[in-house]
């Protein structure tokens, strides 16, 4: 049975674990933000900045960030979930991207790895909801979380009209010392 957010919330475990990963399945009832060509977008969570998690009509995850970012981040919910749960930071991995560089975008990620070795709640956290949910592992997290955001078509605009910009972010991890220092 394919993984849905109905599946999902069933299982209060997951859900409760998903929390430590940033990640709350209780939307907006406030709409704060429109996409071109949906009328009514299913709004299935948000982060603890306020950003929403949205699954399009497409079965793609798009995420819209409260500072005026938004992209897809993975082409079904399963795939949004294993991308949460294999890579927690995802977002940082965007922040730190250079623009959409692959290879920086690889960079980050072991570097963000290296930083969460001292991290038992979100590893455990991880662990916890792979078993509980059996996901299977995923060959290229980065490699597909790059492609999404490259792919995206969505547009979405603040309730202005101004439209959002990319996910992409011109930051790289040489940018930030913890970080740097992580990757040597």
């Amino acid at each position: 049975m394919p993984l849905t957010p109905e599946v999902l919330t069933a299982n209060s475990g997951v859900v409760a674990r998903l929390r430590s990963l940033d990640v709350f399945f209780a939307p907006d009832e406030e709409p704060w933000f429109t996409i071109d060509g949906i009328e009514s977008p299913r709004h299935i969570g948000s982060d603890g900045s306020g950003s929403a998690f949205v699954l399009l009509p497409s079965q793609n995850v798009l995420y819209v960030s409260s500072e005026g970012r938004a992209g897809i981040i993975a082409e079904s919910f399963e795939a949004f979930i294993q991308l949460v749960v294999t890579r927690p930071y995802w977002l940082d991995i965007l922040k730190f991207s250079a623009g959409g560089d692959l290879a920086e975008m690889r960079r980050a990620a072991d570097a963000l790895e290296a930083t969460l070795d001292d991290e038992d709640e979100v590893n455990a956290a991880r662990e916890d909801i792979r078993g509980a949910l059996e996901l299977p592992e995923t060959d290229d997290p980065i490699g597909a979380l790059y492609e999404a955001v490259a792919a995206s078509d969505a547009i979405v605009r603040a309730t202005d009209g101004s439209p959002f910009t990319t996910l992409f972010n011109r930051f790289s991890i040489d940018n930030n010392p913890m970080l740097r220092n992580a990757a040597a």
